[in-house]
């Protein structure tokens, strides 16, 4: 933020005569151009006198407002032979010493140098013509001066008495001017340029040597009082023409100074400004020191067993009347300590009842006991049997973005297709004729039992097959935008155009083909925290068949799930009332017991005696789990619950699975109390009105957070 100067010169009206029209006098061979000096130039008037100042002609001044007797053309010539023999051009020392004044001022200091020695000598004097009456242009002030009214008739002027001229010294040779400017011209004020010299030269061009004024000095008004002031030094007057325009530039780079550093102070003193720098005036600055830092652990904290442990009376005192609301229907559900493994409260806890999407907790704890968590999932391109034909082996990476590289779709950290086709193009020099498709991963049907037909394609659901663009969602960067009917198919057709080839149909890669291109999903353990968080069915799928790949089953929805209870299984988790059709938890034919659900969750938040005792192999696994659950109010399917009064104290605390299905309403996961402690929480509702059901459920685990449970 800047201020820009400028600087213009000023035009004034040219002289004028008695009768008001430009005046056309010739000064005499002895008369001076007149012109005033600048006001902050002037020398100061003796103490004794109390003349006014006089003006180039030296006539005395009248006030301004007043008017002066008219001298006759007789007085008129006589004042002006007495000009001629009284008045006194500057000595050197006083013209060094003032470069910009005129030569025609009515005070001459004494002077103690010799006169110039290229001075030409004085010209005898001539008779002198009558001289016109005319009055001088005003002059722009250099500072703001307050004036009166202008006078109503020319002031006629008149040459000084002996007097006028206090403390004369006697007056050195007259110099000659090399030229006379044209009549009227020396009344004109002139623009100063950068290098110092005006369009107009209202003196000759001897400058000052020749006791004219200074190139582009413009001329003072006549009845303008002389502004006392010392004398300049002689430094600075010593430089002649180009003292002015140096002071100029100093005062003006003086001036911007200035207002930079009084723009940056006011700057400074902003209060957006100062709070954001920090600074000791700054409104939000702190009145005390800064606390000392405290480590922080980015990991999610297993449960604590320090503290009043909870007790199941406690738990019933707390939730026993919410767990009767009307609103849900038949409940059952349980509450555990993982720090001991005490069951602190459960209803109906070994029925099985609908999971919903609670069954992805099943599927995403199975996929993180049974995969390697950097385990990344391939989409491959090989040759294929024929010259100029290649073929698509889709891996199980349903995130492929068909977004450019940079741009991120709904599945954060996921392939582009762009890469994938660039791969391609150098490893075949562009020679692709035919894209054919291998979607041999996968067997089975690609809808799951019970799936109601509208299920598929929809905007929660799509066909489940091995390789497709974003999720088979129309919209790369909308979640609930709706499914394609055959997303493998268009997953063939975006590749071959823009490879500049032709979509062949399905087949088998050739064994042992060489591989044209790869690329490569992220991470399992990420696949696992956007399952849970944003309730992906269509990735529910995925990780029940690599669960299948990992056990040796087949990749399908019965493999899936039998794969999913063999790992739980072996893993301690109590499976023998669980009943799997799919891993996404949209077959309402599914079945699982409230205590199944708390008892993996209860695993993940083990208690880790803070940090001392090493985590059991299967609680450190399974952590993963925990943090990919939705955050009450914060996030995912929980973002927009707890917003009413009864449960918003949970809002932060709470992170649990969501399930939802016609007449199905479940919830799932762990709160931290009060007291620090965690509990692991299942609730499993058949409530007719969705709404007023999850509503219900929220207030239960609110409530949990907010007791003390002793």
């Amino acid at each position: 933020m800047s201020i820009p100067t400028n600087a213009g010169g000023e035009s004034a009206s040219p002289t004028t005569g008695e009768n008001g029209g430009e005046s056309t006098s010739t000064p005499d061979d002895h008369s001076w151009p007149e012109a005033d000096e600048p006001a902050d130039e002037r020398p100061s008037q003796p103490a004794q006198s109390t003349q006014p100042e006089q003006s180039a002609q030296s006539e005395p001044v009248t006030p301004v407002g007043q008017r002066q007797q008219r001298s006759s053309p007789e007085q008129a010539q006589q004042a002006n032979h007495s000009q001629q023999t009284q008045r006194v051009p500057y000595s050197q020392e006083w013209q060094s010493q003032h470069p910009h004044s005129g030569g025609a001022s009515h005070v001459s200091r004494a002077s103690h140098a010799p006169p110039s020695q290229s001075s030409p000598p004085s010209q005898p004097s001539q008779p002198s013509q009558p001289q016109r009456r005319y009055e001088s242009p005003p002059r722009p002030p250099q500072h703001p001066v307050e004036q009166g009214p202008a006078p109503q008739q020319p002031v006629e002027r008149q040459s000084p008495g002996p007097d006028a001229w206090p403390h004369r010294s006697p007056a050195p040779p007259r110099p000659q001017p090399s030229a006379v400017p044209p009549a009227g011209r020396q009344a004109w004020p002139q623009r100063i340029g950068p290098d110092g010299t005006g369009e107009q030269q209202a003196v000759p061009s001897g400058g000052p040597t020749h006791g004219g004024p200074a190139h582009g000095a413009p001329a003072a008004h006549a009845s303008e009082p002389a502004t006392p002031t010392d004398p300049p030094d002689h430094e600075s007057s010593a430089a002649g023409d180009g003292g002015r325009p140096r002071r100029r530039r100093l005062l003006v780079a003086v001036s911007v100074g200035v207002v930079l550093l009084l723009a940056a102070g006011v700057t400074l003193a902003l209060p957006p400004v100062s709070n954001r720098l920090g600074l000791p005036w700054a409104p939000n600055a702190p009145l005390a020191d800064p606390p000392e830092p405290r480590d922080v652990r980015l990991a999610l904290s297993g449960a604590s067993a320090s503290g009043a442990a909870p007790t199941p009376q406690g738990v019933a005192a707390a939730i026993d009347g919410l767990a009767s609301d009307s609103d849900l229907g038949e409940l059952h559900g349980s509450v555990v300590d993982p720090a001991t493994g005490q069951v602190l409260w459960e209803r109906g806890a070994d029925t099985p009842a609908t999971p919903a999407s609670t069954t992805k907790v099943l599927v995403s704890a199975a996929a993180l006991l049974a995969l390697d968590h950097d385990m990344r999932l391939p989409t491959r391109v090989v040759e294929g049997a024929e010259p100029g034909t290649v073929v698509l082996v889709g891996g199980g990476d349903v995130t492929l973005s068909s977004l450019p590289p940079g741009e991120e779709s709904i599945f954060p950290g996921a392939a582009h297709l762009d890469d994938l086709v660039a791969q391609v193009k150098e490893a075949t020099g562009g020679a692709v004729e035919r894209v054919e498709l291998d979607l041999s991963a996968y067997t089975g049907p690609e809808t799951g039992a019970g799936w109601a037909p509208d299920d598929v394609p929809s905007t929660f659901m799509v066909k489940v097959q091995p390789a497709m663009l974003d999720g088979g969602r129309t919209d790369p960067k909308n979640k609930a935008s709706m499914g394609q009917s055959d997303p493998a198919g268009n997953l063939a057709e975006e590749f071959a155009e823009r490879l500049g080839a032709e979509v062949g149909g399905e087949t088998k890669a050739p064994e042992n083909a060489t591989v044209l291109g790869e690329v490569w999903s992220a991470p399992v353990d990420e696949l696992v925290r956007h399952t849970l968080v944003e309730s992906d069915n269509l990735l529910g799928e995925v990780l029940a068949r690599q669960v299948a790949a990992a056990e040796d089953r087949e990749r399908s929805f019965d493999g899936g799930a039998a794969a999913t209870l063999d790992v739980l299984r072996r893993h301690g988790v109590d499976v023998s009332d669980v009943v799997l059709h799919d891993g996404s938890g949209l077959s309402p034919r599914n079945s699982v017991p409230a205590s199944t659900l708390t008892q993996v969750i209860q695993l993940a938040a083990a208690d880790d005696d803070g940090g001392v005792k090493q985590l059991d192999e299967v609680t450190a696994k399974l952590r993963p789990l925990l943090i990919g659950m939705p955050v009450a109010g914060g996030s995912g399917t929980l973002a927009p619950r707890y917003d009413e009064e009864a449960s918003e104290s949970g809002r932060g605390w709470v992170r649990a699975k969501t399930g939802t299905l016609s007449g199905v309403h479940t919830l799932a996961g762990v709160v931290l109390t009060e007291d620090d402690r965690v509990l692991a929480f299942a609730l499993m509702s058949d409530g007719k009105d969705q709404n007023k059901a999850r509503a219900a459920l929220d207030r239960i685990a609110a409530a949990l957070r907010g007791c003390g449970c002793r």
